[in-house]
């Protein structure tokens, strides 16, 4: 255990082009964070904030200093943490460790990416170049990746490529029911099946979008949180992984991923079998499989099978990405892992219409990865 609660959540709506600023966008998830919490601007200690791309983008610097300003919490010390598309979790990792290291006051955690501010090509540029130096002169890209993963997947496992597509129909269902998703439409797996090819055997409804938005949590020492209704963090771990994809002894095997949730897990005192819902990182519907399996949720080569099987439906033995996911919520990079968050802490807390409610969750679990597996940051979570 951490000794960490959330005591507060909040996000703005998940858009292709939001009207608001970078820095709008962060001040109205944290001004709605700590509206949910019981906690004034006064007691915020820490303010850390996850971004990505604000300076590669020609967005802004020093966007932790600009937001301490912003929402009125000059005093607190703040930094930007900036892990790629972990950036979110990151953030809220080391908001864990101020307050369990017994800082004053509490921790508010905001992620932000504003993606628009420039067109597709440029901002492909900026995220390549998350890859390693050599891969990336030799032209590779993570929907590369991820298609080559695919390939394998389907492969070596005799998986039908249905299989990925069922995974975005059900993420899209799921994000039908969530207003703060950027895609509320339904999406067939035939229609999955029958878009343009990005990364074959990809398609363009197995990847993610480019995304505006924020999001925010708020982080009390337990003992400041009454027990009725609270959620705490009971376990957070990271790790890296091989840097270079060419690198690793087995393209379908990300070592990061299965080392940070032992160490969420290990802290926690818990295990997969104890999660009631779940959000995974999948900026690809590959990685959704893959993150399942690396987990222990399920034998590697049985995650397409459960899919198919329903399992990993909302109404399923384990329901994951309730929110839509990274497909159909929305995948503004410094915000993501923070949504994951703010959506389990609503789906524990029951907070939901019953059309995206999971029943009676009391354990929640989210990975939030940089890359393809170059980093990634386990949380899992416990109501009451």
């Amino acid at each position: 255990m951490t000794g960490v609660a959330i005591s507060g959540v909040g996000m703005t709506e998940f858009r292709a082009a939001a009207d608001a600023s970078i820095l709008e966008l962060a001040a109205a998830a944290a001004d709605r964070a700590l509206a949910d919490s019981r906690h004034s601007r006064e007691e915020v200690a820490s303010l850390h904030v996850s971004n990505a791309l604000a300076e590669s983008l020609g967005t802004r610097a020093g966007v932790a200093n600009a937001l301490a300003s912003a929402i009125g919490v000059e005093g607190a010390s703040a930094d930007r943490i900036e892990n790629t598309s972990a950036s979110g979790a990151s953030a809220c990792h080391r908001g864990v460790e101020a307050v369990g290291a017994g800082g004053e006051g509490v921790a508010l955690v905001v992620g932000v990416e504003k993606m628009s501010v420039r067109d597709t090509p440029d901002v492909t540029e900026s995220i390549s170049r998350l890859v390693h130096d050599r891969e990336y002169r030799q032209g590779l890209t993570l929907p590369s990746f991820g298609g080559l993963a695919a390939g394998a997947y389907l492969d070596r496992y005799d998986a039908p490529r249905e299989s990925l597509a069922a995974v975005a129909a059900k993420n899209h269902r799921n994000a039908r029911a969530n207003p703060f998703a950027q895609f509320q439409k339904a999406v067939t797996v035939e229609d999955a099946l029958d878009s343009p090819v990005v990364a074959d055997p990809l398609r363009l409804y197995d990847c993610c979008p480019m995304t505006d938005g924020a999001a925010a949590v708020v982080l009390s020492p337990e003992e400041t949180v009454p027990d009725e209704g609270s959620v705490r963090i009971e376990g957070i771990g990271s790790a890296t992984g091989t840097h270079a994809v060419a690198e690793r002894d087995d393209p379908l095997a990300i070592e990061s991923v299965r080392t940070a949730g032992e160490r969420a897990f290990d802290r926690a005192g818990l295990a997969v079998d104890d999660v009631d819902v779940a959000c995974i990182h999948d900026a690809f519907t590959i990685l959704e499989l893959l993150e399942l399996e690396e987990l222990g949720f399920y034998d590697p080569g049985t995650a397409w099978e459960a899919t198919l099987d329903g399992e990993t439906a909302l109404d399923g033995s384990l329901p994951v990405n309730p929110g839509g996911g990274l497909k159909a919520r929305g995948h503004p990079l410094g915000a993501t892992g923070l949504s994951q968050i703010v959506e389990l802490v609503w789906q524990l807390r029951g907070d939901l219409p019953d059309e995206r409610q999971v029943p009676d969750p009391e354990v929640g679990f989210a990975i939030n990865v940089a890359g393809f597996g170059n980093n990634s940051v386990c949380t899992v979570v416990r109501h009451g």
